[in-house]
């Protein structure tokens, strides 16, 4: 083995001071598994734009270095669309991002974050690291979305506030029946891997759905508890091989890298045994029903450490959460961008489905974009934001919920009474689309100061260049098209 990296002003992250004690203390702890090499290999991964994860893999012997000292990749990675193309003019003036660091496909950096360290368990000694990015002067590349996430955190942190959040995932688990690996699927984008169902569906929660499905469960849920996510249950949803697994609260930053970690558990996991797992909210398969992320939230008062949502009124919400509340919905047609990303999630909002169709909320209904949870004077209470679907990027998600809260909390916004018929009321309807949801985005004045204006245009960038390449394929329909199966299926 090489000599142990220098603690010295001389590696990267010591000299642009990129670690906190506890990342340090981490990071000698994993030194530690590498010198006993107890591995053969290390991932170091980011996560891009779409909240995908992207990285490359280092044999034990660098890891350690380059836990230090970063791993370099080309910054052409954050230019690219769904479909993984580049939608920047990369080699021109600027890279099209108005940036000499961007051009050329010019590196950036990525720094590992000592704290995600894991010991996959489905792929043989291999250890696994989250990353940050950094331009190689040690400024961090503007367009991260887990840096953008840590600026709404500290943002929230300034007004006093901890974010907390449980995640409810819905997701497809499938047979794979061909991976459509011949040369002619090879298409850009791939065609779309042929599945069946593990179950038909249209029994909720019943036992013996489940029991049908228990080994393709079993399988993941085994690889989600060995990461040490806090995994609280595991769920048959109504439609076909449909399913659904919850977590407890974390709080600040750990909810969003759990679902990034998640996620791609759960599809690395099932496609080694087999089977084949989707985020993509509507698959374009007959049947199938819609998939749903909700994210449940709350804010811990940081000098009380008591959750700021009680409230003692006949409503059961602080007055300070009725103005968290009334942000998200003042900002529900901007948020959709983050929330419900894709062209294929807008099919999910229907009146009547178990899925928000407007801005609205209510006490414990399922069909209103936020429920409110918690009876009067309960610690547990908190808001589930029902709007998101499962492949979007967690990051941009959080962020989104708390410029919004943090915004109706300043302007003291009121979010009106609860909607008892949500599918009836005159609340403001929800982007019928993704075009409509990115307008609404560039136009907010909240997200724009919070996020950045060059971030916001960015973002906006790709996801038009995504909506015209559907458009120019598919023009707008009400059904699932193989677009989107192929656009979707497989990435998310």
């Amino acid at each position: 083995m090489p000599p142990r990296a220098s603690r010295s002003d001389t590696d990267f992250v010591s000299r642009h001071g990129l670690w906190n004690a506890a990342q340090e203390r981490a990071a000698v702890e994993i030194e530690r598994v590498l010198d006993k090499r107890e591995l053969d290999v290390v991932r170091f991964s980011f996560p891009d734009q779409h909240g995908v994860l992207r990285g490359k893999t280092l044999v034990a012997a660098e890891a350690a270095h380059a836990m230090r000292n970063g791993v370099t990749m080309t910054t052409t990675l954050l230019a690219k669309d769904t479909s993984h193309r580049s939608v920047f003019p990369v080699f021109t003036a600027g890279g099209g991002f108005g940036m000499t660091e961007m051009e050329g496909g010019a590196d950036f950096v990525m720094i590992a974050d000592p704290s995600t360290f894991r010991v996959l368990p489905w792929a043989e000694r291999t250890g696994w690291l989250l990353c940050d990015i950094y331009f190689s002067d040690g400024r961090p590349v503007p367009f991260s979305t887990r840096a953008r996430c840590r600026d709404a955190l500290a943002s929230l942190g300034k007004a006093g506030f901890e974010f907390r959040a449980g995640l409810e995932v819905e997701f497809h688990l499938f047979k794979l029946e061909n991976a459509r690996l011949a040369p002619a699927d090879a298409t850009w984008p791939p065609q779309a891997p042929e599945v069946s169902l593990l179950t038909q569906g249209y029994q909720y929660l019943t036992e013996s759905r489940y029991d049908m499905i228990a080994p393709a469960l079993e399988v993941i849920r085994r690889g989600v508890e060995a990461l040490d996510l806090p995994l609280r249950s595991i769920e048959i949803e109504l439609g076909p091989s449909q399913v659904e697994f919850t977590f407890r609260p974390q709080s600040g930053l750990a909810s969003a890298d759990a679902m990034v970690l998640f996620r791609a558990a759960t599809k690395q996991i099932a496609r080694r045994h087999g089977y084949l797992a989707s985020f993509m909210c509507r698959p374009a398969l007959s049947n199938l029903m819609s998939c749903g992320w909700h994210l449940h939230q709350s804010l811990l008062d940081i000098r009380s450490n008591r959750n700021a949502f009680v409230g003692d009124g006949p409503e059961g919400l602080s007055r300070l959460g009725k103005s968290y509340l009334a942000g998200l919905l003042a900002h529900a047609g901007a948020a959709a961008a983050f929330t419900t990303p894709t062209v294929n999630g807008y099919k999910r909002y229907r009146p009547y489905s178990l899925a928000p169709d407007r801005a609205i909320w209510g006490r414990d209904n399922r069909g209103v974009m936020v429920r409110l949870i918690g009876r009067p004077g309960e610690a547990g209470t908190h808001l589930e934001n029902r709007a998101g679907e499962p492949a979007a990027n967690p990051y941009l998600y959080v962020a989104a919920q708390i410029y919004a809260g943090l915004d109706g909390i300043a302007r003291r916004l009121d979010p009106g009474p609860s909607a008892d018929t949500p599918y009836e009321t005159s609340a403001a309807p929800l982007p019928k689309n993704l075009g409509e949801a990115i307008a609404a985005l560039r136009g907010d004045a909240c997200f724009r100061d919070g996020f950045g204006q060059a971030f916001v245009d960015y973002y906006a960038h790709i996801k038009e260049a995504e909506l015209a390449r559907f458009r120019a394929e598919q023009g707008e329909q009400a059904d699932v098209t193989p677009w989107e199966q192929r656009e979707y299926l497989d990435l998310f």
